[in-house]
């Protein structure tokens, strides 16, 4: 079974840094895109970073670009999120997802498309 595991959350300061782990298991890594979605209370989920394994091509929602970088670790299934200069307003539960690179159109929407989705990590921004 595919599985993905989040970790890295916690409560930081605005303008501090969180790194976020998504640990991929039952799929071959190289054959899926990966992306990171986030939650925020009484809102909807939005796509906040995804890639492809296979190219590394990054897409970054507009607002966390130049603060946020998303990487992958292929000997460990793993990919990261670096969240630096963070605002009040990055925060939420922050889920990482998976979809086979043939469905991957190179954006990132919460949709169906990113089926496999593992439990999400909380991060909590103070001003």
């Amino acid at each position: 079974d595919v599985q993905l595991q989040a970790s890295g959350g916690g409560l930081v300061q605005a303008g501090g840094s969180l790194r976020l782990s998504c640990v991929a298991s039952g799929l071959i890594f190289d054959d899926y895109a990966i992306g990171w979605f986030r939650q925020a209370p009484g809102q909807e989920h939005e796509g906040v970073s995804c890639m492809n394994i296979r190219d590394g091509i990054p897409y970054y929602l507009t607002s966390v670009e130049g603060r946020f970088t998303i990487s992958s670790d292929n000997a460990k299934n793993t990919v990261y999120l670096q969240m630096n200069s963070l605002r009040p307003e990055d925060a939420g539960v922050y889920y990482c997802a998976a979809v086979s690179h043939i469905f991957y159109d190179g954006h990132c929407g919460w949709n169906a498309d990113f089926g496999y989705r593992g439990q999400g990590t909380q991060v909590t921004v103070s001003s």
